[in-house]
């Protein structure tokens, strides 16, 4: 308990304050002109997201012409209304058919631009929709195409979640910088120039005035204000990254009776949440007070304006109400830019890490002039192959040995000597540092990745399924493949008794990872897939690593007469498992210590006859112990 006890201090003396604690530049630094409206990064983000919206460029055209109309629309308001007042003046002659059809056009009117605002939501909705589409394929086109350090490096929570934000805020993006600012612009200078034309031009200054002393206090107060988005944001992904690997990790947690620790790692982020939330609210509070106090001098200053017009008898009464209208008409939209502009810091803030994620190349490219890899049943060659994952630690040096077409080669050693690693340069999920990987004569680099990787089967040592039916998951090693030649596979790999056991046979769902079936299970469904697949070459990497003496002994018979027609390579620490290879490489240490046949081996007395014996005790002692409990 004082162990776990120290675990958790510790976690709390690193994490409370790691992120809350880099301050923002100060507020009165941004007011005096050093941050701007749009950075450089964020133009960077709307000409990446704009070819996912040009796709339909009548609906955006169209779109854009009720936007036209709408506001055309709301100018007629203010002067309708004018209309309306100065005809009910008792002086007029037509008391009541006027004011009436004013009253009627004025409804219609205002009924129309409703109509059109609907008529733009869902025509931009469509293209929205399509967007979001285009988008979550590019990225996770994007994501399978990346190196499996980029995978390995990263959570799959955390990635998730910058993938959700980010495509949820592009269509944000595109509405707040068309319909919103764009609308807000027009709005401004075309009330502006009414005021010019048909009132005073001293209404125009104060709104244009009023407008930029707004737009300037608004962008850099929100700027002072977006780090704390920021944090909130990284916080509440860490949260949700830990809270996703506790779950996924539900039996690991349990088993050591970590429920506690990982709740209060969960609290700490949520901790720092919660400060970054607060700070978001207290300056938020200070921002809409200094627009709220921007907008109404402005008010004020127009009605005052107005007011001693209509005292003067220069306007009538009707002016008066359509110069508050208009100022109504130009503030209550100018009121909402801190909070339209928040969206489009929060929008940007969000698709920071989303384009991150695109823009990150992969190491392993194919080049232009790479072939498809030629036809062949081998050779497969390491000439001088040395490779680290970080520099500080080598993990192959200088390995050379070479597997003959149709011939089957062993890697054993103990753990950490680069076993594992020698299949994952195979399918060039990494390029070696040193040397060359030679197949059918060609250096991998110079082959094309897809047509390398479509000639490679594997049954690794962790097997991972996909949480959908058995059948589906042994179909995915050849998707066209029939349902005769799946059930074929499940019977190679001895998977036909857990089939007839289970209620619904074939289209039993698997659970999440496979965690529905025991080890053995699910290597003998990753066995069935590689069988399914036909690969010319094969890879078992601990392929009977949960498999029990029995069933590794059957499944062993199915792996030596699916390797009698394939070129093979079998990795392996049971050395029972690799008796009958033609050839049998004993790697310590990231390099070759032994090469030869098993009785070629034995007779060296090195390592291998040493690990040999060793291991062939530990069976014996395994076998009688069960022998004893059975007899029990």
């Amino acid at each position: 308990m004082n162990g776990r006890r120290g675990y958790r201090d510790a976690g709390r003396r690193i994490s409370p304050n790691r992120v809350i604690e880099r301050r923002p530049p100060g507020l009165a630094r941004l007011l005096l002109g050093e941050e701007k409206f749009l950075t450089e990064r964020d133009w960077t983000a709307i000409k990446m997201m704009m070819p996912f919206f040009l796709e339909f460029k009548g609906r955006l055209a169209l779109a854009f012409g009720c936007l036209a109309a709408i506001q055309g629309t709301q100018f007629a308001v203010p002067w309708l209304l004018k209309l309306i007042v100065d005809s009910l003046d008792s002086t007029q002659v037509q008391i009541v058919a006027l004011p009436l059809a004013l009253l009627i056009v004025y409804v219609l009117v205002r009924f129309g631009s409703a109509a059109l605002r609907e008529l733009r939501e869902a025509v931009f909705g469509t293209v929205t929709v399509r967007a979001m589409r285009r988008l979550s394929l590019t990225l996770l086109d994007h994501l399978l195409g990346l190196d499996l350090e980029y995978h390995v490096a990263r959570r799959t929570g955390a990635v998730s979640r910058d993938m959700d934000r980010g495509v949820m805020a592009i269509t944000s993006l595109m509405r707040i910088l068309t319909f919103q600012l764009l609308g807000m612009f027009i709005g401004v200078f075309g009330v502006a120039g009414i005021m010019v034309v048909f009132f005073d031009w001293s209404y125009a200054v104060i709104i244009l005035a009023a407008a930029v002393f707004y737009a300037v206090y608004t962008v850099k107060v929100t700027a002072w204000r977006t780090p704390f988005i920021r944090q909130s944001n990284e916080a509440n992904s860490r949260a949700n990254t830990r809270a996703i690997d506790s779950l996924i990790n539900y039996e690991t947690v349990k088993t050591f009776g970590n429920e506690g620790m990982e709740t209060t790692f969960y609290d700490e982020d949520l901790a720092i949440w919660e400060r970054a939330r607060a700070r978001n609210r207290y300056s938020l509070a200070a921002l809409n007070v200094g627009q709220s106090f921007i907008v109404h001098i402005g008010l004020l200053g127009m009605m005052i304006i107005a007011a001693m017009a209509v005292v003067d008898g220069s306007i009538s009464i009707g002016s008066l109400v359509a110069i508050n209208g208009y100022a109504v008409q130009v503030f209550v939209p100018l009121n909402a830019l801190g909070s339209i502009y928040r969206q489009l810091k929060n929008a940007f803030t969000d698709v920071e890490l989303m384009f991150d994620i695109l823009e990150t190349s992969p190491k392993i490219v194919t080049p232009r002039s790479a072939a498809p890899l030629p036809p062949g049943d081998g050779p497969i060659v390491f000439r001088d192959v040395a490779f680290a994952y970080q520099p500080e630690r080598e993990i192959l040096k200088g390995i050379d040995f070479c597997i003959e077409p149709h011939q089957t080669l062993a890697l054993v050693g103990p753990s950490g000597s680069g076993k594992s690693t020698i299949a994952r340069l195979l399918f060039r999920f990494y390029d070696p540092d040193q040397g060359a990987v030679l197949v059918n004569g060609r250096d991998l680099r110079a082959i094309d990745v897809a047509s390398l990787r479509d000639a490679f089967g594997v049954v690794p040592q962790d097997v991972t399924l996909f949480n959908d039916t058995l059948y589906h998951n042994i179909a995915y090693g050849r998707l066209e493949a029939t349902e005769a030649d799946v059930q074929e596979a499940a019977i190679l790999a001895r998977l036909d008794e857990l089939i007839d056991r289970l209620p619904n046979g074939f289209d039993t769902v698997v659970g999440e990872r496979g965690l529905k079936l025991s080890g053995g299970e699910k290597q003998r469904v990753a066995i069935a897939r590689a069988i399914l697949k036909d690969p010319t070459f094969l890879i078992f990497d601990e392929a009977t690593s949960s498999l029990d003496t029995v069933t590794e002994r059957a499944i062993m018979h199915a792996i030596n007469e699916v390797s009698a027609r394939h070129t093979t390579l079998i990795i392996s620490h049971r050395l029972s498992t690799v008796v009958d290879a033609d050839q049998i490489v004993l790697l310590e240490d990231g390099a070759v210590l032994e090469t030869g046949n098993h009785g070629e081996l034995l007779a060296q007395q090195g390592k291998y006859a040493e690990m040999w014996t060793v291991q062939r005790k530990e069976k014996a002692a395994t076998e009688t112990l069960d022998a004893t409990r059975y007899s029990a």
